[in-house]
């Protein structure tokens, strides 16, 4: 009854889901394309069998890239199918992978549209990355008897507060998972609190530590210093949200005060940001450029990265990185990627969604937390006119990186044995039906 319930709700408020696509679409074109996948319907690919991953966005895309090399090592010949929400997160499948996996986008979660999709695919494992459930996909999965497992699970206590009016329904979606590999105890502690099955919880650790830097992110940093002038200043403020790049730019010109040719990188999340962001910095009177328009010269004061997944090479060029998502409530992002290449890093109050992570990283002295966007130009001075103590983050946080490696190993052992499990059970159902 409580998925009939949610599935009307679904249904209600898919309309205003589409529209919601259609208004991102104005701004970022991506967003009209392939409409018809979002309800299921694609050509059937020329394969029976395969392991799906489902990564919603370019985050989870990247976490997933360790384990979707192991996957197609391990079963192969099984083709994999990569489905993903957001246009971004397809561009940077085809980017990480071209050819060798086959995507399209997960439908809503809608029955029918759920039927569609793995009628067409016929998935003989299933992966989810991080945080994503869905009742009536999960429901089916564990129907047709699909091993399902949600890998790199985390829950912050904030997302277990707001799943608790509909506790019920996620503890049946939850029943359908044949395991949970859980990036902390924590969050293993609130996926049990959720309803989780405890045999199926494990803690497996962040794949995100076990990501390859990509080749020549390193060298093509240092390319990019020696065109902005070798011996300038750089901070990088990566994926800023609404609500954050005022206080970025206003930190900029408390940097400038101090040290006068600073650059500071602005990377926006969200590519419908990129043209504002620009035509703000102008108007606070910084000299700017753009990644797209490639007119970086040692005049530039900000550099506004207006493409998605280029990230790394900034990150390397940079002395130190602000992981934004943080000054708001959303969340906090990504702070292993800077601190993979020996970047400190900076945070604000709000890392609820990396808070393991962030927490190992300032309690190792590789990341420093700012209580306010107006702490963080002084913590970003700090760090510019202490070479010393920017030397000691460093060291620090690509320690924190180095130790934590493994969770791509470790979640592999843990879905070969699920897979195992669900094959034995097959087997014994086939042999009860033969007895009958």
């Amino acid at each position: 009854m409580l998925r009939f319930i949610y599935t009307v709700a679904m249904y209600i408020a898919t309309p205003l889901i589409v529209w919601r696509l259609a208004l991102r679409g104005l701004h970022y074109r991506g967003y009209f394309r392939r409409w018809r996948e979002r309800f299921g319907r694609f050509p059937a690919p020329p394969f029976a069998d395969c392991v799906w991953v489902h990564a919603v966005s370019v985050g989870e895309v990247n976490a997933a890239l360790p384990l979707i090399q192991a996957l197609m090592r391990r079963y192969a010949p099984h083709p994999v199918v990569v489905t993903t929400v957001t246009p971004t997160g397809s561009e940077r499948v085809r980017e990480l992978f071209g050819d060798a996996v086959f995507h399209v986008y997960l439908p809503y979660d809608l029955p029918r549209a759920v039927e569609r999709f793995l009628d067409r695919i016929h998935p003989i494992l299933a992966v989810v990355l991080e945080t994503e459930i869905w009742p009536n996909l999960f429901h089916q999965c564990g129907r047709r008897g699909i091993p399902l497992a949600v890998v790199n699970a985390r829950l912050s206590e904030r997302s277990l507060r707001g799943y608790r009016p509909i506790r019920p329904l996620v503890r049946g979606a939850l029943a359908n998972v044949a395991l949970i590999a859980a990036q902390s105890h924590a969050d293993a502690r609130r996926y049990r609190a959720l309803g989780a099955p405890p045999a199926r919880v494990h803690v497996s650790g962040n794949l995100k530590f076990d990501f390859p830097l990509p080749k020549g992110a390193r060298q093509r940093g240092r390319e990019l210093r020696e065109g902005w002038g070798a011996t300038r200043p750089v901070w990088i403020a990566a994926s800023t949200h609404e609500g954050e790049e005022l206080a970025v730019l206003e930190a900029h010109i408390a940097v400038l005060a101090r040290v006068p040719d600073a650059l500071l990188l602005i990377a926006p999340r969200h590519p419908e940001r990129f043209r504002a962001i620009a035509h703000t910095a102008r108007n606070l009177g910084f000299a700017v450029a753009t990644h797209g328009a490639g007119d970086v010269d040692t005049e530039t004061q900000c550099l506004v990265i207006d493409a998605m997944g280029v990230l790394m090479p900034y990150f390397a060029a940079a002395d130190l990185a602000f992981v934004a998502g943080s000054l708001v409530p959303v969340g906090g992002h990504n702070v292993l990627e800077p601190a993979a290449l020996s970047k400190p890093v900076l945070v604000g109050p709000y890392t609820f969604n990396f808070e393991e992570i962030t927490r190992s990283l300032i309690k190792d002295g590789g990341a420093r937390r700012v209580a306010s966007g107006g702490q963080l130009g002084a913590a970003v001075l700090g760090l510019l006119l202490n070479p010393e103590r920017l030397q000691r983050m460093s060291l620090a946080a690509h320690s924190v990186c180095t130790r934590e490696r493994g969770a791509a190993r470790r979640t592999m052992v843990l879905l070969g044995r699920a897979v195992a499990r669900a094959r034995y059970a097959r087997s014994c159902d086939a042999a009860t039906a033969t007895a009958r």
